[in-house]
């Protein structure tokens, strides 16, 4: 095929009329539209990807095949999300399959501009896409889809169901086909087989042509799946670890056709049956031990971080996993709203930046309804919870949240890279043990030894080792108290080299300090509008100032503000209160040095005093630096006064301590440690160190009785287990070690294999039953071996 008649947009041969464009020819109109609508957008970056990134389109008809997506009743269904005109959808597509196709989607916005944000689920195959429904409707945003050749898999069904429910039916049924035929064929060969020689011509040909006749769907419907994404991978001039197994299926498939129609002998039929039998049972165990994973992550991973619950003896923490529907919660400023509920009382700025990735908060009124995940911007609210906590549905808002980007190679990312060459190798190996055969004139072993080679040495445990060993490693980490993103996480804390510690609410305890007014005595009803606009934030030292004073009675604010790492304000009945720094409230610092924190209050406009907060620093906090200390570089960033250095010098450098840090200071401090080839992992409480918390390799948040975390933070540890932190990253780091190990155990299994199977004396049914075992010795060994590090490090 001539490089001049490719398709510019799939590389398709564009046959004797090609369609041309500008001089550039496409082999239909589909083609064409998306080249010109990448082209009128300025995105034909997106045919930098490969020599031939596109994916076929075709032209197919749709006016008014999606009309009835314009009914408002079909649309709320479909909704994940629909507040102030911004929606929420989530598509199965089953058209998404390679890098281009994720790049695409993940630019539509610049296709339409009423598409805010979109992403991929490439395992799932799921495009999630939030858009402006006044700017674009769903089937705008449906056709628009269609007119690029993805097409969405729409069901009235519940979304989240319909596409796994969709791939398990679909591969039940491919493996429901491999096993009828598999039984039917051995039950054809059995005379042959106890007979010992050739059966009478008549008979022998009807059972071969029965059995060939069962091996027909077997290839080209339960053995589809592995030969189209070879065929498109090698379109792309890709190499996947599918190209051994298609290429074995397709010869012993030809083989066994040549033969039989040819009557010189009974081909392979029972091989190649039982091969794809025993294949896809080992793919349906993987994805099952996937699914449960995934699951265990969803539901075990999620922080169980304690919210307010309102009861008559006043607020209660209360784990997030034990709160019911009628529940009445008390959020504060800069917490989510864990379950979809009701607002009962209050003004409330909800910011769902975190579900739909629009910033601009929306004002609720007492009666509105209130989307989970979104976050308080303004003073407290109390709210009735109306449906279940879905943690499944926040712990993918959390898991979807923008990763940062690294210089670092990632380990999956060089294990694909392995695959690729491993695979590349096997072919070769293969192709040299069927020509070493072929030499010695034994055309059946060659054949035989050609697809065992290609099936038993197939790299697919070595590509399981890294997310079987680190999934159960984050499965460790929750039951311990420590709750991360996912599986990446765990390996950029194995390259961790210095460690950042936020002070205040970080290594000193928010809940436990002793605290005294200085200045001009408050009135009661002066301390009592104190006390509640503390309430209203979660900063640590307000937190610690409203616990002090809890039985005083809460008296509603408004307009509430928060300026980070300064104070707050507010209208407390008829007062003006401020409270916060002393150069946000007085306009200056004193130079001479304070014993401790400081909390000042303005009152009306006039500084009554401060509060005077000295720190309690916690548990096991003497035994994590001593550990810390021998094997990673130390740093303190504290946003307070220096007041705590003498006692601090005994576990942190002089050079290394740093007071008066703001959240730019922070976050230019870990660049700059970043600039030197540092790894750093940030330590903080989650609510000024956002900035740093993006800029680390590893932002960790330290939770305590309250409900809040960063979306900036990769993994969250309650405040009771950082005693234990050294542990965690140990633990890590000997996960890493377990990944190696299956690493060995992949390679060992491939080399005997290899041995066995190019002397001929390995037929591809044993090939493809060792194929699964494999995988189960490498999924075994992980979770094992994580299981038994983690009861001895955890």
């Amino acid at each position: 095929m001539s490089s001049d008649n490719k398709c510019i947009h799939c590389g398709t041969d564009c046959g004797k009329t090609p369609e041309v464009w500008e001089e550039k020819k496409f082999c239909c109109i589909g083609c064409k539209q998306v080249y010109q609508l990448l082209n009128e957008n300025n995105l034909c970056q997106y045919y930098t990807f490969d020599k031939t990134p596109g994916v076929r389109t075709d032209q197919e008809e749709y006016e008014g095949k999606y009309a009835y997506l314009d009914q408002e009743a079909v649309q709320e269904k479909l909704y994940e999300f629909h507040e102030n005109n911004i929606a929420k959808v989530c598509f199965y597509i089953p058209a998404i399959h390679c890098t281009s196709c994720i790049w695409l989607l993940e630019h539509l916005n610049k296709l339409n501009r009423g598409i805010k944000h979109s992403t991929v689920n490439f395992i799932k195959k799921e495009f999630s896409v939030s858009f402006d429904t006044s700017e674009i409707s769903v089937r705008q945003l449906v056709e628009l889809l269609v007119s690029i050749h993805y097409i969405p898999d729409l069901s009235l069904r519940s979304l989240e169901k319909a596409a796994n429910s969709s791939v398990d039916k679909q591969l039940m049924y491919k493996i429901g086909v491999a096993g009828f035929a598999f039984g039917n064929v051995m039950l054809y060969s059995l005379p042959e087989y106890f007979n010992g020689k050739p059966l009478t011509e008549s008979l022998g040909v009807f059972l071969y042509y029965m059995g060939f006749a069962l091996t027909v769907p077997l290839v080209f419907y339960s053995g589809k799946d592995y030969l189209i994404s070879a065929f498109k991978n090698l379109n792309k001039g890709v190499v996947n670890i599918n190209l051994p197994i298609a290429l074995g299926i397709l010869a012993l498939f030809f083989v066994t056709s040549y033969q039989v129609f040819s009557q010189t002998g009974p081909g392979y039929s029972d091989s190649l049956s039982g091969f794809l039998f025993f294949l896809l049972l080992g793919r349906w165990y993987q994805n099952k031990t996937y699914q449960a994973l995934s699951f265990d992550r969803d539901y075990k991973s999620y922080f169980p971080v304690a919210v307010s619950k309102i009861t008559n003896k006043g607020d209660v923490s209360t784990l997030l996993e034990e709160v019911q529907i009628g529940d009445m919660l008390r959020i504060r400023n800069k917490e989510l709203i864990p379950a979809d509920s009701i607002l009962l009382e209050g003004t409330a700025m909800i910011d769902y930046s975190f579900v739909t990735g629009e910033s601009t908060p929306v004002k609720k009124a007492v009666g509105d309804f209130l989307y989970a995940g979104g976050r308080q911007t303004g003073g407290a609210i109390n709210i009735k919870v109306e449906r279940e906590v879905k943690q499944s549905h926040l712990t993918q808002l959390w898991n979807q949240s923008e990763e940062k980007k690294t210089a670092n190679k990632s380990l999956v990312s060089i294990i694909d890279r392995m695959s690729i060459y491993l695979t590349v190798v096997i072919i070769f190996i293969a192709l040299a043990g069927f020509a070493f055969w072929m030499i010695k004139g034994d055309f059946k072993t060659a054949i035989l030894v050609f697809t065992a080679v290609l099936i038993v040495a197939c790299p697919c445990a070595l590509s399981m080792s890294m997310p079987f060993t680190f999934g159960n490693a984050m499965r460790m980490f929750g039951l311990r108290g420590m709750y991360v993103k996912n599986t990446g996480i765990i390996e950029k804390l194995t390259k961790i080299d210095t460690i950042v510690f936020d002070k205040t609410g970080t290594i000193t305890k928010p809940n436990e300090n002793n605290i005294r007014f200085v200045g001009e005595a408050l009135s009661a009803q002066e301390l009592q509008a104190v006390c509640s606009l503390a309430k209203q934030s979660t900063h640590p030292l307000s937190h610690a100032i409203a616990k002090s004073y809890a039985a005083l009675e809460a008296i509603e604010t408004s307009g509430f503000v928060e300026i980070a790492g300064k104070g707050i304000f507010a209208r407390v009945g008829q007062l003006e209160v401020k409270l916060g720094s002393q150069h946000y409230i007085e306009g200056k610092t004193d130079t001479e040095r304070k014993l401790a924190s400081t909390v000042y209050v303005s009152i009306n406009g006039n500084v009554k005093g401060y509060f005077v907060i000295s720190n309690t620093y916690r548990e096991g906090f003497d035994e994590v630096i001593a550990a810390l200390s021998q094997h990673f570089d130390l740093y303190l960033l504290s946003g307070d006064n220096d007041s705590e250095r003498e006692h601090l010098k005994l576990y942190f450098d002089e050079g290394k301590m740093f007071f008066h840090q703001h959240a730019q200071d922070k976050m230019d401090f870990v660049e700059k440690l970043q600039s030197q080839g540092r790894n750093v992992l940030m330590t903080g409480d989650g609510l000024n160190d956002a900035g740093a918390f993006m800029q680390s390799n590893v932002a960790l948040s330290i939770a305590d009785d309250i409900y809040h975390f960063s979306p900036a933070g990769d993994a969250i540890i309650e405040a009771k287990q950082f005693h234990k932190l050294y542990s965690f990253i140990s633990y890590a780091q000997k996960s890493l070690t377990i990944v190696k190990i299956n690493f060995g155990i992949s390679f060992l299994y491939n080399l005997i294999g290899l041995s066995f199977a190019l002397t001929g004396k390995m037929s591809p049914v044993v090939a493809a039953l060792l194929m699964p075992i494999s995988s189960v010795t490498v999924v075994g060994f992980a979770t094992l071996a994580t299981r038994l590090l983690g009861l001895k490090k955890l």
